[in-house]
């Protein structure tokens, strides 16, 4: 059975009440495999899907994820909107931790990461101004608050390589350049998403501040946990409640992001790149 909507996050998200039907699927895709098995099942009514981002006991760094992996494994399994779940730091006083953010924007520090589907002979550029589904953003704002979380409903991420946190120089820069909260995972996640024509919003969640705070030095290991521990039960919350606001058919633009995209003409594009990207562009292909 086709699954409607995608879940990243931790493994501990799988344990989140009123899951029924569960299954584990291990995929094969053409760029290697995903970061574990997706577990399938029924919330809500709706069949969803998840996948823990790190692998299981959390043993992948952000610099490893093999995130076209994940993200066509969800397009194989009929995945068309995706929430995910991160943990992040804050560059902002107000944004505080244990608090909630559905950034509508990133910024992009890793290097080199692999970050489109495209290439080998097929060239493709997807509009990413707004790399976020406004759509689904709303869902995640109204969900956040129907279960009593403290949300920010926008907000600038910026997505650092790791797996070392900044250095207070770079701390103190990224607020000068407005950034809200740094994480190290969810950009490329956003933007092989939209080239997937799948619908995409990161829950952010605040652990602590980044070491820019006057108080950083009194954070300890054990708060960061705790922290952890609590925003994973929010976040359960917010992905059950948002599932159940979810409207059968989209309304948004993502479903069609590729419809202006595709620069190869049809008839130069290589045949194994044809097949290796049919479910996603073989609905813009001639059949003959």
């Amino acid at each position: 059975m086709a699954c409607e909507i995608g879940i990243i996050g931790g493994s501990g998200l799988y344990d989140m009440e009123g899951l029924a039907d569960r299954q584990e699927v291990t995929l094969e895709t053409p760029f290697g495999p995903p970061s574990g098995p997706y577990i399938t099942a029924t919330l809500r009514g709706r069949r969803v899907a998840f996948l823990a981002r790190h692998g299981a006991g959390h043993r992948i760094l952000p610099g490893e994820l093999n995130f076209r992996a994940n993200i066509f494994g969800f397009k194989l399994l009929g995945v068309e909107r995706i929430l995910s779940a991160s943990a992040v730091g804050s560059l902002r006083d107000d944004f505080r931790p244990l608090d909630i953010v559905v950034p509508d924007q990133f910024f992009d520090r890793t290097k080199g990461r692999i970050s489109t589907f495209f290439g080998n002979g097929i060239a493709a550029h997807v509009g990413f101004a707004h790399p976020v589904c406004g759509e689904l953003a709303g869902l995640a704002v109204a969900a956040a608050n129907a279960v009593g979380a403290r949300v920010h409903p926008s907000g600038t991420y910026c997505c650092m390589e790791g797996p070392a946190f900044s250095t207070l120089a770079e701390s103190k820069l990224y607020r000068a350049w407005g950034f809200d909260v740094i994480g190290m995972t969810n950009l490329q996640e956003a933007k092989l998403a939209r080239e997937a024509e799948i619908c995409y919003v990161t829950i952010a969640l605040v652990t602590d501040y980044d070491c820019w705070h006057r108080d950083h030095g009194a954070v300890t290991v054990e708060m960061i946990v705790a922290n952890l521990m609590q925003n994973a039960t929010t976040a359960q919350k917010i992905i059950a409640d948002a599932v159940g606001r979810m409207p059968a058919a989209r309304g948004c633009e993502c479903g069609r992001a590729l419809r202006d995209a595709l620069i190869t003409r049809p008839e130069h594009i290589p045949a194994s790149a044809r097949e290796t990207l049919a479910p996603i562009i073989g609905k813009y292909l001639p059949t003959s």
